[in-house]
């Protein structure tokens, strides 16, 4: 079986194009390009993308998380609706913890739609739980967003959890032929 590299990378703002044509996929164009712009420029703005030379966008998912003291904050993680149910999502969250942990950060917090079941069960694998409520946080349907919360980033039983869940994300991916790179930022 042959399979396909998938690589995990910082992104610049030469991937601008690239973000902006995934958002419009996975959101219908929820952020701007001046947005994206500000993420990427940020000093505390970690912007990883999920990339493959084998599709023709290349960039297949994102995330974002912020830094801020010792939390990271996560602003996005999507994978484009024709990468659904791959692992892409997995390995996305994973990076973004493993990043957060590698920065010296503590504690991962989200939002998330009350309505994204999906999104929610992989938080929860990942062992975020629900910390509160945000009542009619998205504007643009006034939507209730969950508060999720991970600790311990810095303890050795969750750098160790890392560890396993590399092996998992691995697994995962392989059986959807794709072989994981991740490239240090």
């Amino acid at each position: 079986m042959k399979f396909l590299d998938l690589k995990i990378q910082s992104l610049t703002l030469e991937h601008l194009s690239n973000l902006l044509e995934l958002d419009k996929a996975c959101f219908d164009g929820w952020w701007t390009l001046e947005g994206y712009r500000r993420e990427l420029e940020s000093p505390n703005s970690h912007f990883l993308g999920l990339c493959s030379p084998f599709s023709s966008s290349e960039l297949l998912g994102m995330g974002c998380f912020w830094s801020i003291l010792e939390e990271a904050h996560i602003t996005i993680l999507a994978v484009h609706p024709q990468y659904h149910r791959q692992g892409l999502g997995q390995a996305l969250l994973y990076s973004l913890l493993r990043n957060a942990s590698d920065h010296g950060l503590e504690r991962a917090t989200l939002e998330v739609r009350v309505s994204n079941e999906v999104a929610i069960s992989l938080y929860q694998k990942f062992g975020f739980k629900t910390a509160g409520k945000r009542p009619r946080y998205y504007k643009d349907n006034n939507e209730d967003a969950l508060i999720l919360w991970l600790s311990d980033l810095q303890q050795p039983k969750f750098l160790k959890t890392l560890d396993d869940w590399h092996t998992i994300v691995s697994d995962r991916l392989l059986k959807s032929s794709w072989s994981l790179i991740i490239q240090n930022s």
